[in-house]
C-alpha cells in the first residue's frame, strides 16, 4: 500500500517528467524517473519500464535486457515477461542514503543486439519507521538553587532516522512541572538545540531533586515517540557554567595522517573560582556516531586521532564536545573535523557490456564495449581521462557522464589479424596521477570473404596410354585464407562455360585431397590431350570458387606395329620387280614403304633385310627402306630373286613388321625373249603399251613413255605370279645403233587392278621380251614422239 500510495502522490509529476523525457531528441540524455517507499516486499512492482521506454515485452527477452548499477547490488529487477520493474530486496531508506535529504538509486537498463541503454532513477521515498531516541537513557542536571527564571540548560536532542516530516517535530515534559519547560528549534547556523528553561527558582532545602520525563515526538502518521528521564540535582552556588572559546571548531587532517597525530583543541573557561572553576572535557556520544577514530585529553581539551581516517569513508566528521565544572555546570559546542582528499584511489574501469567475437563485416561504428570509470577521490584527484593506446581501428568514444564505448572505426580483416588487444587506460588528475588498465580481447570472427587460390596458374599431368583403370595422374591443390567451414575446399569437375556439356567422363577429382584420377585405359592413337576445369568451392554461405585448367597429356606407348604400305602384303600372288641385268651397284630396285601409327621415338622405323635369295645382291637403306642393287647382276645369279625386309620401330621393346617381294632379273630387250612354252595363248600380251611419246629434251637418245600390263606369264609360273597389278615404266629408246630397244627402268605407279591383266605361266630360268628392233620410224609420222594406243598395240614383241 506505501508503494501504491507514493505512486499514486507523485503520479502527475512522473507522467509529465515522462513525457518530456520521451519527447527530448535523444532519449538517454535524461534518466527514467520512478519513486517507491522503502520497507517495501519483494517483488513489489514499481512501474512497467519496458512501456515507458518504449520497447516492447518480446523485445526484452530477445535483446537480452538486464539491469546494471555502479555498485553491482541488485535492488530491482526486471521481469522481462511483463517488462515491470519490481522490487528485489527490502529497501532502507536509512542502510542506503543515512541523513540524506534525498535518497536516489540509480542504474541501468541495458539492451543488446543493437547495443542500447537507459538510465533509471528510483527515489526511494521515507516512511514513519523509527522512533525518535536520545543517545542516554538518563540525563543528570546540577543546578544551582541560586538560578535565574530563564537560565538554560542544553543537552542533546534526540535523534530520529528518518527525514522530512518522519524526522521529530516537538519535544515535551512530563508529567508537567512547575520549574521546567522544554525549548527547541534551530539557529542561523542550521544547527538544532534542545534546552531545558527554568521557568521558576530552586530551593535545595525545599526541594533537592527534581526529576521528570523528557518527550520527542516525530510527525509520522501515526507518530513515534521517544522518551529519556531528566534528573534535576539542586546545588549550592556556583553560579558560573563553562564558556567555550567558539561555538563551533574545524578542523582539517589529511586521511593519509598517521595514529596520534593532534588535529585540535577546544577550549573552555569558568569564571568560579576552586572546583567550580576547574573544567574537564569529554565527547558527548550522539546517536547514529562514533568517535573511536578520535581522543580527547580531560584536562587540555587537544583531539587526537586514535586510528587513520578514510576521506572515501567519510569527508568530515562531527563531533560533540561537553565541558563540566567542578561544580557540575556544563557547555557544549560542536568539532567538525574535514577530512582532507589524498590521491590515494586509482580510477575503476567498469564494464557494463562487451561483445566477442565480433564479425569481420562489422560496419565502422559498432559498439564493441560500454564501460564507466570512477574515482573514489575528490577533486582534482577523482577528475578522470581515458585513453585507448595505439590504435587504428578503434577508438573511445563518450556517451554520457562518465561511460564511454569502444567502438570501431574502420574495417576489419580477419585473416589481417585474428584478435586485437586493447588497453584503455584510465588517469586520475592527482600529483602524481594514478592509472587503471582495462584489456579487451576482441577475437574477430570469420566471414567468408575469400577465395580459394590454387597453387598454380595451370596444372600439366601426364598418363600412359593404355592405363590401368582409376589411376591417380597428379593433385590439384588450393587455400583458403578464411577459416572453419569457410576454408574447407571441396573439388569438382566444372564445364568451361555453362552452356557446354558435363566433363569428359573419363577424368574424376577426389573432392577432399584434389586428386586427379584417369578412371579408364585411354589411346594415344585416339586422344593426344585432354583438358578439364576443376573447380575449388569453400563451404561459406554462399560458397566462393575459383577454376583452374587441368591439361592431361597422354604420353604415346609402343604398342603398334609398322604398317607396309608398299609393297602392299594383302595381295596374292606377290608383286615382282624388274630389274635390268645391265644394272650397276646401286641401281633402285624398290622402295618399302612403312608407318608407325606411334609418335616420337616410337614411330623411327629402321629397315633390314632379313632374308633373301641371295643375300649378297642386295641391299636395304636403313633409314629410306630403298632396296639397291649391293653389286651388278652377274649371270649366276638367279633369274627370279626373293627378299624379306624387316621393318622395325624403335620403341622399347620394338616393335616389327616384314615387307615380302620379289625382283625378276632381265636382260637387254635386244635379246629378250621368252620361250614359246611359256605363252598359253597369242590372247595373254606379255606388254601392252598404252602410250608412246617421243622425249624433245632427249639428246643423246629418245625415250617413249608408256603404260601397260606385264602378264604374271612372264615371271616364273610355278612360283607366285609377279606383277599382278597395272603398272607404268619408263621405256628408253636408244637411236644411236641400227638396233634399238625397250629398256625397263622402274615402275611409276599402278595403274589397272589386276584382275584386268592376263595370267601367263613360264618354266625354266630366264624370261625374255625377244622382238626385232623398234625404230622412230615405227612411230606415226603425223605424230612426232608420240604413239596412239593402236600403234603401240601392233608393236610386234617376239
Amino acid at each position: 500500500q506505501g508503494i501504491r500510495g507514493s505512486r499514486e502522490l507523485l503520479a502527475g509529476r512522473q507522467v509529465l517528467c515522462l513525457s518530456a523525457f520521451l519527447s527530448l531528441p535523444h532519449a538517454r540524455a535524461e534518466p527514467i524517473r520512478y519513486s517507491v517507499a522503502e520497507e517495501g516486499e519483494s517483488g513489489s512492482v514499481v512501474a512497467n519500464v519496458a512501456e515507458d521506454a518504449g520497447l516492447a515485452p518480446a523485445q526484452l527477452s530477445a535483446r537480452r535486457a538486464r539491469l546494471a548499477s555502479e555498485d553491482g547490488r541488485q535492488h530491482f529487477r526486471l521481469d522481462r515477461g511483463t517488462g515491470r520493474l519490481v522490487v528485489a530486496e527490502r529497501l532502507d531508506r536509512e542502510e542506503l542514503c543515512g541523513q540524506s535529504a534525498t535518497c536516489t538509486l540509480p542504474f541501468e537498463l541495458l539492451l543488446a543486439n543493437p547495443l542500447q541503454f537507459f538510465r533509471v532513477e528510483v527515489a526511494v521515498e521515507d516512511i514513519n519507521d523509527h522512533s525518535p531516541a536520545f543517545p542516554e537513557e538518563q540525563v543528570t542536571f546540577k543546578i544551582l538553587e541560586t538560578s535565574n527564571p530563564g537560565s538554560r540548560f542544553p543537552l542533546e536532542g534526540a535523534r530520529d532516522l528518518d527525514v522530512g516530516s518522519n524526522s521529530i517535530q516537538a519535544y515535551s515534559i512530563a508529567p508537567r512541572n512547575e520549574y521546567f519547560s522544554v525549548s527547541f528549534g534551530s539557529r542561523s547556523e542550521g544547527d538544532k538545540y534542545v534546552e531545558l528553561v527554568l521557568e521558576k527558582p530552586l530551593d535545595r532545602e525545599e526541594e533537592a531533586e527534581v526529576g521528570f520525563s523528557l518527550i520527542a515526538v516525530d510527525g509520522g502518521s501515526p507518530p513515534r515517540s521517544g522518551t529519556t528521564q531528566i534528573r534535576i540535582v539542586v546545588l549550592d552556588v556556583n553560579d558560573n557554567a563553562p564558556v567555550f572559546t567558539q561555538k563551533l571548531y574545524v578542523g582539517q587532517v589529511l586521511e593519509n595522517a598517521a595514529e596520534g597525530s593532534v588535529v585540535l583543541s577546544v577550549v573552555a573557561t569558568d569564571r568560579d573560582a576552586g572546583p567550580n572553576g576547574e573544567v574537564s572535557y569529554q565527547f558527548s556520544q550522539a546517536v547514529g556516531q562514533s568517535h573511536s577514530s578520535f581522543a580527547i585529553d580531560a584536562v587540555t581539551g587537544e583531539i587526537r586521532l586514535t586510528k587513520p581516517l578514510d576521506f572515501e569513508a567519510a569527508e568530515n566528521h562531527e563531533l560533540s564536545v561537553r565541558a563540566t565544572d567542578g561544580g557540575g555546570l556544563s557547555a557544549m559546542c560542536k568539532v567538525l573535523v574535514e577530512v582532507v582528499d589524498v590521491n590515494d584511489n586509482a580510477p575503476e574501469v567498469v564494464v557494463s557490456s562487451f561483445s566477442s567475437p565480433l564479425p569481420e563485416n562489422a560496419l565502422p561504428g559498432t559498439v564493441v564495449a560500454l564501460f564507466t570509470v570512477r574515482d573514489r577521490d575528490a577533486g582534482a584527484n577523482g577528475k578522470i581521462s581515458c585513453a585507448l593506446e595505439d590504435q587504428l581501428l578503434f577508438s573511445l568514444r563518450p556517451a554520457y557522464k562518465n561511460y564511454y564505448e569502444l567502438v570501431t572505426v574502420s574495417t576489419l580483416d580477419r585473416e589481417e589479424t585474428a584478435r586485437y588487444t586493447l588497453a584503455v587506460t584510465a588517469a586520475d588528475a592527482g600529483s602524481p596521477p594514478l592509472t587503471t588498465t582495462q584489456t579487451f580481447t576482441v577475437d574477430i570472427s570469420d566471414v567468408n570473404d575469400n577465395v580459394p587460390v590454387f597453387n598454380q596458374t595451370s596444372y600439366t599431368m601426364y598418363v600412359r596410354e593404355n592405363n590401368v583403370p582409376t589411376v591417380l595422374v597428379g593433385a590439384v591443390s588450393a587455400s583458403d585464407a578464411d577459416e572453419g567451414p569457410n576454408a574447407k575446399v571441396t573439388y569438382s569437375l566444372a564445364p568451361a562455360h555453362p552452356a557446354e556439356r558435363p566433363p569428359c567422363s573419363c577424368i574424376s577429382v577426389n573432392s577432399e585431397n584434389g586428386q586427379v584420377f584417369v578412371l579408364r585405359p585411354l589411346d594415344y592413337e585416339q586422344v593426344r590431350q585432354i583438358e578439364v576445369l576443376v573447380s575449388a568451392s569453400d563451404a561459406g554461405t554462399p560458397p566462393l570458387s575459383a577454376n583452374v585448367t587441368v591439361r592431361l597429356v597422354v604420353v604415346d606407348e609402343n604398342d603398334n606395329a609398322p604398317l607396309v604400305l608398299y609393297p602392299s602384303q594383302d595381295s596374292s600372288p606377290a608383286s615382282s620387280e624388274l630389274v635390268p641385268k645391265s644394272s650397276e651397284a646401286g641401281y633402285l630396285v624398290t622402295k618399302v614403304v612403312a608407318v608407325d601409327a606411334d609418335s616420337g621415338q616410337n614411330s623411327w622405323l629402321s629397315y633390314h633385310l632379313l632374308r633373301a635369295t641371295d643375300p649378297g645382291l642386295f641391299a636395304v637403306g636403313a633409314q629410306s627402306g630403298e632396296v639397291r642393287l649391293r653389286r651388278p647382276v652377274t649371270e649366276r645369279d638367279a633369274v627370279k630373286q626373293k627378299l624379306v625386309v624387316l621393318v622395325r620401330d624403335n620403341g622399347q621393346p620394338p616393335l616389327s613388321a616384314t615387307a615380302a617381294l620379289s625382283a625378276l632379273l632381265l636382260n637387254d630387250f635386244s635379246d629378250v625373249h621368252l620361250p614359246h612354252s611359256s605363252l598359253a595363248t597369242e590372247d595373254e600380251g606379255a606388254f601392252i603399251a598404252r602410250k608412246v611419246c617421243k622425249s624433245k629434251e632427249l639428246k643423246g637418245g629418245h625415250v617413249l613413255y608408256g603404260t601397260g600390263n606385264l602378264q604374271s606369264g612372264l615371271a616364273d609360273a610355278a612360283a607366285a605370279g609377279t606383277l599382278p597389278h597395272a603398272y607404268c615404266y619408263e621405256i628408253s629408246l636408244t637411236t644411236g645403233s641400227g638396233n634399238s630397244e625397250f629398256k625397263f627402268l622402274k615402275p611409276i605407279l599402278p595403274s589397272l587392278p589386276p584382275q584386268h591383266s592376263g595370267m601367263g605361266r613360264g618354266t625354266g630360268d630366264e624370261q625374255e621380251f625377244s622382238r626385232g628392233p623398234v625404230t622412230m620410224e615405227d612411230v606415226a609420222p603425223d605424230s612426232p614422239g608420240t604413239l596412239s594406243a593402236e600403234q603401240f598395240n601392233s608393236l610386234s614383241f617376239n
